[in-house]
């Protein structure tokens, strides 16, 4: 061995030290000075690749691993650590080549399997992200991390008993595994026992104490929780440079909560602007590239009002579909009336958010292909997506519901594909509409993490609203929430009559089911009777909006 290759061999074995230790400077500047001595230097090139990913910076890491490629196509670990690269930068696409390819040539990587099933689990490909969990655990039994992501899955599909027994699975196997103690507690708040979701958040905090994510959640189930000593340590957590922005803006959403309980309404106002903007720079070029979708691109796309208008043959379908599509956006009532809708005598599925239509109408845009294509094609389609749901059954009569809010961009596509839908708007006072969005936390919903995003958004649900009412006269039942709170029983009469069901006056004790699921954010509420103290709390933050709204005629 010539003495330039000792030096290097003796440089990368320093840079390895010093990158395992996280001193990831230090390691940065030992591999790029092997690379300046010797360019095609494989080692030096695939850590610095993998390195970059921990330092965040995924365009070079992506370049790196590429040239890692070119000279070993044959190693797995490139070709997995690339594909995680990809999606660290949300392009799940390119990064599904790479982490089967890592598969191939290391059919054992238990890794590369689960790593493939949260890319699935991204695209919304539940039942290909299902069988690469399951894959890895076949080959890995006490796989704990794929247990947990298997869990996921199962929650998703409605699997809520299978669910829960990966996260108690994941617990046996790693007793201090937060993430599974976490998970199993928003099992138990979606099954509304909240004794068990207060046990499981706090053994979160017992093993993650910084964890200002789950002392929230905390704060939202336990009476006379936020005391001086917890605010003082979330003051405590939020100066530590390591807080990221996550739980940066929870820490800040419990801020708010103290300043409401002494009635400092501006500053509670300002701590919800502040946690809404860091949630917002904790995913922010998947929220970036949202808002550019559900602002931008979808509210202009003229096909939506315009579907299928040149197929002018369509057969009737074979059987009656009748589902119940509830529409108007977060916070407006629209959790209160899927409930009294399937309380009644017949039963009903309860859809919840199925994004349905969402996943359907996104999938073609994302692949520029048109929506004006085969009705009868979509038509199945759709079916199929809802049956897999167990939506559609002839017990129920074929009726259901869904619940997904943003489907007023659909109500063409709803009235053709499905002639025998009923379809509900629910409407809510502005100022509260816009001040519940801003307590509350919609983590996947992108234009909710910033004020002026949410006004954009609302504009364009009461222009569409108002088109579609002229296209479809009498088409959409509104309901609105102010009227239903002061006089429950008689609007949810209309409500069901609407709906062509039979009233019940079990319609509005629904918050006594045992069977009550619900994986909203309403899920708290929903278990207690209609009230109306609701109406007026917002009534003080009025002021702080104005400003934001004062170009838009429905907010004045």
């Amino acid at each position: 061995m010539n003495k330039d290759n000792l030096e290097i061999k003796k440089t990368l074995f320093s840079a390895f030290e010093n990158h395992k230790k996280e001193n990831f400077i230090g390691a940065k500047k030992l591999y790029k000075k092997i690379l300046k001595s010797d360019p095609n230097y494989f080692d030096a090139i695939f850590l610095l690749g993998t390195l970059l990913i921990q330092m965040k910076n995924f365009d070079e890491a992506i370049n790196l691993l590429k040239k890692a490629i070119l000279i070993q196509p044959g190693y797995g670990d490139a070709h997995h650590n690339l594909g995680l690269a990809f999606v660290e930068i949300k392009e799940f696409n390119l990064a599904i080549p790479h982490t089967q390819k890592a598969i191939q040539l290391e059919p054992n990587n238990v890794e590369a399997y689960n790593n493939l099933g949260n890319i699935f689990k991204e695209l919304r490909d539940f039942k290909k992200s299902k069988a690469c969990y399951e894959k890895a655990i076949q080959i890995k039994p006490n796989f704990a991390k794929a247990k947990n992501n298997l869990g996921n899955i199962l929650k998703e599909q409605g699997e809520l008993t299978e669910a829960m027994n990966c996260y108690k699975e994941v617990i046996k196997i790693e007793p201090k595994q937060a993430n599974a103690h976490y998970n199993l507690a928003v099992l138990f708040k979606v099954l509304g026992d909240f004794e068990n979701t207060i046990k499981s958040f706090q053994e979160v905090i017992k093993y993650e104490p910084k964890n200002l994510i789950a002392i929230y959640e905390l704060s939202n189930l336990k009476k006379n929780f936020l005391d001086n000593n917890l605010k003082d340590k979330i003051n405590r957590i939020l100066t530590d440079d390591e807080c990221n922005y996550e739980n940066r803006a929870y820490g800040n959403f419990l801020l708010a909560k103290y300043e409401l309980e002494n009635k400092n309404y501006e500053s509670e106002f300002d701590y919800l602007l502040k946690g809404h903007s860091n949630f917002f720079k904790s995913e922010l070029k998947k929220f970036n590239k949202g808002i550019k979708y559900w602002l931008d691109e979808l509210p202009k796309n003229k096909e939506l009002i315009n579907y299928n208008k040149e197929n002018k043959k369509i057969k009737e379908i074979e059987h009656e579909i009748r589902p119940i599509f509830i529409i108007g956006f977060p916070r407006c009532g629209s959790t209160l009336v899927e409930k009294i809708i399937a309380s009644s005598n017949q039963y009903i599925p309860i859809g919840e958010e199925t994004n349905i239509l969402t996943s359907f109408v996104g999938e073609k845009l994302n692949k520029n292909k048109s929506l004006n294509s085969d009705i009868e094609n979509d038509r199945t389609i759709l079916f199929k997506e809802y049956k897999n749901k167990k939506l559609i059954e002839k017990k129920s009569n074929y009726i259901f519901t869904d619940k997904s809010l943003d489907n007023f961009f659909y109500i063409d596509i709803i009235k053709k594909i499905f002639p025998n839908a009923k379809v509900i708007n629910c409407k809510r006072n502005p100022t509260s509409s816009i001040m519940s969005l801003l307590k509350t936390i919609l983590r996947d919903v992108t234009w909710a993490h910033n004020i002026d995003h949410i006004f954009k958004f609302f504009d364009i649900y009461y222009k569409m609203i108002e088109n579609f009412k002229k296209i479809f006269p009498n088409y959409i039942y509104e309901l609105e929430y102010e009227k239903f709170v002061k006089d429950p029983e008689f609007e949810a009469k209309k409500l069901i009559s609407f709906c062509n069901l039979k009233w019940n006056n079990k319609c509005l004790e629904f918050y006594k089911r045992k069977d009550l699921i619900s994986k909203t954010a309403s899920n708290v509420q929903i278990r207690n009777a209609v009230y109306t103290d609701s109406i007026n709390k917002y009534l003080p933050y009025s002021e702080f909006l104005k400003k934001h709204g004062k170009k838009y005629s429905w907010f004045n």
